[in-house]
């Protein structure tokens, strides 16, 4: 029996066209079982399709609201699903980087994965931070002032971050526990 510890908690998913398919699914399916609803923000207001093995994903992923109508205030958290093409797109969208700075500016829970925090790069947030991503994001990180560690999963006040798919168990532990706990005033120190 599940726990449900993010019961009437709305989360927001940041992806667009080109997202690790098992990064946005798997996240997704450990915040709805514990009770979450989750919206998919994106740049436009039509399904994403998400990257698998190679190959564009057969099903895509319905989108709830563009980050042009998108309020970090109405959530208690943000997931950034990895691939290369997706990140790659939402750190070059102005409205996209305002939408996760937000969440900083707020001290809410934020969760990257993979490639994802390129787009955490171009927010500016990721300074004095202990951070993981995939391995060739590292020096990306390190230039913009992390510190970055090769964990499965690292939490430094409410910023939640892993490497790649074969992290997605801890991540997912990590996302649940920080939403339920909430505010991190150290998170909002960090903008």
């Amino acid at each position: 029996m599940l726990n449900r510890q993010l019961e009437n908690k709305k989360v927001a998913l940041l992806a667009t066209n080109g997202f690790e398919e098992s990064e946005l699914r798997s996240p997704m399916k450990a915040l709805v079982d514990e009770g979450a609803t989750v919206h998919v923000i994106s740049l436009k207001e039509e399904p994403i399709r998400g990257w698998h093995k190679g190959n564009w994903a057969m099903d895509p992923v319905h989108v709830d609201h563009t980050v042009y109508t998108a309020n970090p205030a109405e959530y208690a958290g943000l997931v950034l699903p990895g691939g290369v093409m997706n990140p790659d797109a939402l750190r070059g969208d102005e409205k996209a980087v305002d939408f996760v700075r937000g969440f900083f500016e707020l001290g809410k829970p934020v969760a990257a994965i993979c490639h994802a925090p390129w787009t955490l790069i171009n927010a500016e947030v990721v300074e004095g931070r202990k951070m993981t991503s995939y391995h060739t994001v590292r020096k990306d990180l390190e230039n913009a002032g992390a510190h970055w560690v090769d964990e499965p999963v690292v939490v430094d006040q409410g910023l939640v971050t892993s490497r790649n798919p074969g992290d997605l168990e801890a991540f997912n532990r990590k996302v649940v526990e920080e939403i339920a706990e909430g505010i991190h005033q150290a998170q909002k120190q960090s903008v």
